[in-house]
């Protein structure tokens, strides 16, 4: 069976801005909690951030969207990679599932709470070459030894799981939000937390029908908020 994708493409126009959430027009504020090993690789993300938007509004990329899309990092940006790390530093403990990786920017948010609470990130990517570069981010922000990086078919690794999960961030396709959903969801601890990116922009049919889908399911509380891409935030909790 081929790997199942974990990105789909879209054509790309000048108002797009990548699905990525555009950085604050103000400097963000640093994080207090944060070594300055984590703060610098997230200053050296941003900056990543800021030169692809530029190259991308000066010079639109020709023939597809295809491999630009592939070679830019798509992030979730500061305001949602914050908000990751509030909610994973309100668990005791958490298991952490990122579904996609990417080039491993959401995740540094993510494991610098899950080591500071003793909690573990695992986080799955189709593409080696997006996770050896969110490895090697990671190294150099001292958070490896808090992630467990995978590659391979999302439905697949999720399957594998042997644990019970804490808290969940989807940033892959949309067409794959929902049976990431039915896929997860049996291995949901009571009060886990599932965070959706991309749920108003780019937006679209997909994230309509997981968004249905999520609020419809058993014990589920969910709320969308405009927040970076809009992020629809679910909390599970058993009757």
């Amino acid at each position: 069976m081929p790997p199942r994708s974990t990105r789909r493409h879209r054509p790309w126009s000048a108002a797009d801005d990548g699905g990525t959430s555009p950085l604050p027009s103000q400097p963000h504020p640093r994080n207090n909690r944060m070594n300055e090993k984590v703060m610098a690789v997230l200053d050296a993300y941003h900056e990543r951030m800021r030169e692809e938007d530029q190259r991308r509004r000066e010079t639109p990329p020709m023939g597809g969207s295809e491999n630009w899309r592939d070679q830019v990092l798509l992030a979730v940006g500061p305001d949602t990679g914050q908000l990751l790390n509030i909610l994973s530093r309100s668990l005791k403990a958490p298991n952490i599932l990122e579904i996609g990786t990417s080039y491993g920017y959401s995740g540094i948010w993510l494991a610098e709470a899950a080591q500071a609470t003793g909690g573990r990130l695992t986080t799955l990517e189709l593409q080696d070459y997006k996770t050896a570069y969110a490895r090697d981010m990671a190294t150099k922000a001292g958070l490896a030894d808090a992630i467990d990086f995978k590659v391979g078919d999302a439905l697949q690794l999720i399957a594998e799981l042997p644990f019970k999960l804490d808290l969940v961030l989807l940033d892959l396709w949309k067409n794959l939000y929902e049976p990431c959903l039915e896929a997860f969801y049996p291995k949901l601890n009571p009060g886990a937390i599932i965070v959706a990116d991309n749920m108003l922009w780019p937006g679209g049919e997909e994230v309509k029908r997981y968004g249905r889908a999520v609020r419809a399911k058993p014990g589920m509380t969910s709320v969308l908020l405009p927040v970076g891409s809009g992020l629809e935030i679910s909390r599970f909790e058993p009757t």
